[in-house]
């Protein structure tokens, strides 16, 4: 396999916030802390070396660490107790069978920004974590995967912290999955990973943790669930203030406000409190409402301020933070660096600089993940046979069927220099009418534009005609498309990864970690 970086302009597939922060515009610049570079990188390990709760976090780490868990996984578990190890994390939901690419990407990105921190501070160890999103509710987000066309769905009722649901019903579901995979050696093994994740696990959280880690272990990948009440512990203090307060919906308000009159969009909007309370099959927001109770929506649980407090103190576990609140989170629990994440979660990340800087919680890094589209060796020849490149796709299909028959037309289906000509004579009777009548001015300019959408319209007729010629041509270029933009969108936002490994085995894995360059800040046609 091999790369081909392209600028994330080029790509047309990126928010205008993202592409700014990317290059380094400085109307973002106090929306974040350290930039992406070897002395930013040294400064956040400087101001890190402080992190208080390494005795906990590894302590919850070991207490839900698999017997099947990597030696390496384990060994960078202990690892966090030295005062010179930090961490580089990345999270995501708990995605049926991985679901799009992108899941696979954003670990292996993490994973290599690690191997490149440890090249360049070789003094310290830095391990790679995978958050999982085990208290994200939205059950119809990752209950499915596309795999060759066909959508394998886990069809249940389901309410409550995702994480925690049974698998008790999932085996038809495994099955469907493991059916389209064929009969290759590589199938077999894949077949054989998701069967010992889903099935030889209780729960989502450790169905996923053990997928991810026979995918990623030996590469010391730490997988992290933290609805644990030790580690929600931790963010106690803030959980109290910041729903008795509401400073988070204050802090990111205004933030959000000046990021809008920079011309950008919010991501994610606050609410006024950022907090679901979490029990059983409960995951409900809170809400303060007339009578000055803390209400859990959707139940018959209320709180006073006073009962609210105690609550949090005796059972943190029940609070669980939203997206505002998650990344705060975070930072409070790990000795973390920076953070590996997609374009819509930068684009949060950078409205909470505010937050971060009210509760004294170091500002990871951000690092977008690596973005890439895979192009086989039978798709890379159908494109250099219409004399296209890689970049030329990410153009609209029917600007790319122009570009075709206008290069391979026998026929000039430009008018370009007739309408020099008519031009030329239209200037001419506008100077004639001038000096007749000045008022006669608008009438001729009138007249020159009509003209103008005649010959345009003309124009498109004939290579609409001249198309007609090259349909096989054409119908290439829209199965193309189809192959490198499923639905329309970037190919790592459908696919699942099962076909790469299919072709490649354990080895896709090895390859994406070597041709990922994290902090390039390119898409990567991968070939």
């Amino acid at each position: 396999m091999k790369a081909i970086p392209i600028d994330y302009r080029e790509t047309l597939s990126f928010s205008p916030l993202l592409l700014d922060y990317i290059e380094g515009k400085q109307s973002l610049r106090s929306f974040y802390s350290n930039k992406a570079t070897e002395g930013g990188f040294n400064d956040k390990i400087k101001s890190r070396e402080t992190f208080e709760h390494r005795e906990t976090l590894v302590s919850s780490l070991l207490k839900l660490a698999s017997p099947d868990s990597s030696e390496e996984s384990l060994a960078n578990i202990h690892l966090l107790k030295n005062k010179k190890t930090f961490t580089v994390t990345t999270g995501h939901q708990l995605n049926l069978f991985t679901g799009p690419l992108y899941f696979v990407f954003k670990i292996a990105s993490t994973i290599k920004l690690t191997q490149e921190l440890k090249a360049k501070f070789p003094d310290y160890h830095f391990v790679p974590v995978y958050w999982m999103a085990t208290e994200d509710h939205d059950f119809e987000e990752i209950n499915h995967t596309h795999l060759f066309k066909n959508t394998i769905r886990w069809e249940r009722d389901a309410a409550g912290a995702t994480g925690r649901l049974s698998t008790t019903d999932i085996q038809e579901t495994v099955k469907a999955y493991q059916n389209i995979l064929g009969l290759s050696s590589n199938s077999e093994k894949l077949a054989s990973i998701v069967e010992k994740a889903y099935l030889s696990h209780d729960t989502l959280a450790d169905a996923t943790r053990s997928m991810v880690d026979q995918l990623f272990g030996k590469y010391g990948l730490v997988v992290i669930d933290a609805d644990q009440a030790e580690l929600k512990r931790l963010l106690a203090p803030i959980i109290s203030a910041d729903i008795v307060e509401q400073n988070s919906s204050k802090k990111v308000s205004e933030t959000s406000k000046e990021l809008e009159q920079n011309g950008y969009k919010a991501q994610v909007h606050a609410r006024d409190i950022n907090f679901f309370y979490l029990k059983d099959n409960v995951r409900e927001r809170i809400v303060l409402n007339k009578e000055g109770e803390y209400e859990v929506l959707n139940s018959d649980i209320s709180f006073t301020k006073e009962t609210l407090l105690i609550e949090i103190d005796r059972h943190p576990e029940r609070f669980s933070p939203n997206v505002i609140m998650r990344p705060l989170y975070q930072e409070v629990i790990l000795p973390n660096l920076a953070y590996v994440g997609g374009g819509a979660e930068i684009s949060y990340w950078l409205q909470l600089k505010s937050l971060f800087d009210y509760y004294q919680v170091e500002f990871p890094i951000l690092i977008p993940r690596n973005s890439a589209m895979f192009v086989s060796r039978e798709l890379s020849e159908k494109i250099f046979r219409l004399n296209f490149t890689y970049k030329s796709f990410f153009k609209d299909p029917s600007e790319l069927k122009k570009e075709y028959v206008r290069v391979h037309s026998k026929h000039r289906l430009n008018l370009h220099d007739e309408w020099r000509e008519f031009n030329s004579i239209f200037e001419k009777i506008k100077l004639r009418a001038h000096k007749i009548d000045p008022t006669l001015g608008p009438s001729a300019e009138a007249i020159e534009a009509r003209l103008k959408k005649a010959i345009d319209r003309l124009e498109k007729k004939l290579l609409k005609a001249d198309q007609k010629n090259y349909a096989e041509a054409l119908e290439q270029i829209d199965l193309i498309k189809e192959k490198l933009f499923p639905k329309g969108v970037l190919q790592e936002r459908v696919e699942n990864f099962a076909p790469l490994y299919l072709k490649f085995g354990d080895r896709l894995i090895e390859e994406l970690i070597e041709n990922f360059q994290p902090l390039e800040f390119k898409f990567n046609v991968l070939y």
